[in-house]
């Protein structure tokens, strides 16, 4: 018999569809806006590509939605090393990975505050995140919560034995919801030296590129139509569109524009649904540096349903020649949570790089 340990933030990326750009601090605030718990869904599709093994693995939890109810719901033989009291709190987190410190594998599902927590755990075992909050820039986590289960099975299945140290990054919530990015690094977790698998970390784009942010700026508001909605996503490129039409922006956020005007800033996904329903509307966005991420990565405003109802045909990406290349040649990546939404996206599409200049970029949801 293995043994996994499983660790789930059941409150992770609640904060990101109501526009809160994370979870720390305001979970009673997402709840009050009609947020609703998605970690423990995110967690299963992880788990269930361990199902094979099942009979050859001791699976190690914390009590009730942080792990233990989702290990026996799959028919694990599920063991409670930890027993949480009222609200779940990082102390939880902690207290529950230095219970499993022997573990074979530890799997955790959260965001970067939850991989902050298993660093304070002192662990030294190898660990894989499965991403399910706001942030998630450490890459510590893999690119989709599926790929985490199969990364889980080939480690477990001695189909990658080696490991690296990869960083955990966190940026400050108070910082980030007023638009400034302040990101610190809190350690190192051991994770299966296989980036096939495991997301890039973020990298911040080179202030060398806002001429080329300009450009494409610029092209953008050519191909803007008169009485039509655009949606403009987080991102400093985009930011460059909102200088360029001379509007404020909300660099972290979700910004509604028609007509050169700003008709709302900082939309939550209720909101952005209702103006849906007003007029045509367009969808503005740029990947994550390093990253590649178009969707799923801070931008959780943009679910699955607006995505359905805005249709493929109506996004506009926009990348600097230097955030391509710095890709090599991986594809853009979107992480919905909706399997048939991300299908939807995937295939290939052009890229805003330049002044009348587009460049063929994969777009993938596995």
């Amino acid at each position: 018999m293995k043994a996994v340990g499983l660790i789930i933030n059941p409150i992770a990326g609640m904060g990101g569809s109501v526009g809160l750009k994370g979870t720390d601090g305001v979970v009673d605030e997402a709840i009050r806006r009609g947020a609703k718990p998605t970690a423990q869904a995110r967690a299963a599709l992880a788990l269930k590509q361990l199902l094979p093994m099942k009979d050859s693995l001791q699976m190690l939890c914390p009590s009730g939605e942080m792990g233990e109810q989702l290990a026996r719901e799959l028919g694990f033989d599920t063991e409670v090393v930890h027993g949480s009291t009222g609200k779940v709190s990082s102390r939880d987190t902690v207290a529950a990975a230095q219970a499993m410190a022997g573990v074979d594998l530890l799997l955790f599902a959260g965001g970067d505050g939850t991989a902050r927590d298993i660093v304070s755990a002192g662990v030294h075992c190898t660990v894989i995140g499965v991403p399910a909050g706001v942030k998630i820039h450490s890459p510590v986590y893999a690119t989709r919560p599926e790929r985490a289960g199969e990364l889980a099975l080939r480690f477990l299945q001695s189909g990658c034995r080696h490991t690296r140290e990869a960083e955990v990054v966190d940026i400050d919530e108070t910082s980030y919801r007023d638009g400034r990015v302040c990101t610190s690094l809190y350690g190192y977790l051991n994770v299966p030296d296989d980036r096939d698998f495991l997301q890039h970390g973020k990298a911040p784009s080179p202030a060398s590129e806002r001429a080329e942010q300009e450009s494409i700026a610029a092209e953008m508001i050519h191909r803007m139509r008169e009485n039509v909605y655009y949606l403009v996503g987080p991102g400093s490129t985009t930011r460059a569109l909102m200088d360029k039409l001379e509007l404020p922006g909300t660099l972290l956020g979700v910004d509604l524009v028609c007509n050169r005007k700003l008709v709302q800033a900082d939309l939550c996904e209720q909101e952005i649904l209702q103006r849906l329903e007003e007029r045509e509307t367009h969808l503005v966005l740029t990947p994550t540096g390093g990253q590649g991420y178009l969707l799923g990565r801070g931008n959780q405003q943009l679910s699955a349903a607006v995505l359905r109802k805005i249709g493929r045909e109506r996004l506009h990406i926009l990348a600097t020649r230097e955030k391509l290349f710095h890709l090599e040649d991986r594809p853009l990546l979107v992480d919905t949570g909706d399997a048939d939404a991300d299908r939807m996206l995937s295939g290939y599409a052009r890229v805003i790089v330049g002044f009348m200049e587009e460049q063929v970029c994969r777009i993938s949801g596995e």
